[in-house]
């Protein structure tokens, strides 16, 4: 779809959705499950959403721009201070950690470098424990990955009443990041890869 075909579209009669924000964790594996579930999102999907692949400075630009060709949706590497629109994904660049700030009515990225979280820059649990007291206005994603980032800022999120959604095991290159939110209880529902987007776009509409 041309740039000029992506145009943010506004849906009438879904106001909390507007409100909503997909948070979604990866690693390895993550880049082809991510164009899995981002092409799967309608040009008119309503909320941003945010991703934290762990990839290394220089890689997640290049993702960004092959993710924006293929898919209906908008999406860019995360600029410090951007505002976050419905329609849009957002992927932090590597090396920086990714928070969204919240000021004015509005929601922000803001990337820092500060110390690696897990062994990780950037950390899923880092974006994950900056929304988690958005409670019910989170949709959270954990997808395939070696280890267990994600797993205690995904344990912030259910605290506060967000949603989360898990990729299954079956459809998981390495079966880590979502075991580990598995295992402790936290997913809301457990997903095969290919329906993970539709389960996304059912929980912001809900």
């Amino acid at each position: 779809m041309s740039d000029s075909e992506k145009k943010v579209l506004t849906p009438r009669g879904a106001p909390r959705a507007q409100m909503r924000l997909v948070v979604i964790g990866s690693s390895t594996g993550g880049p082809q499950a991510l164009q899995t579930v981002i092409t799967g999102l309608p040009k008119d999907f309503p909320c941003p959403v945010v991703i934290v692949q762990h990839m290394p400075a220089g890689f997640t630009g290049a993702l960004a721009q092959r993710l924006h060709g293929v898919a209906q949706v908008n999406v860019r590497e995360a600029q410090d201070g951007e505002l976050l629109e419905a329609g849009c994904v957002y992927i932090a660049p590597g090396n920086y950690h990714l928070r969204i700030r919240h000021e004015s009515g509005v929601r922000r990225i803001a990337l820092s470098a500060e110390p690696p979280v897990g062994n990780h820059r950037p950390a899923v649990n880092v974006m994950y424990e900056s929304v988690a007291h958005l409670g019910k206005d989170v949709v959270a994603v954990i997808l395939t990955g070696m280890g267990s980032d994600g797993r205690e800022g995904m344990r912030e999120i259910k605290k506060n009443g967000g949603y989360c959604i898990a990729q299954d095991e079956k459809t998981c290159v390495v079966y880590g990041m979502p075991k580990s939110v598995i295992d402790a209880g936290l997913a809301d529902e457990i997903c095969p890869l290919p329906q993970i987007a539709r389960a996304i776009e059912a929980a912001v509409r809900r």
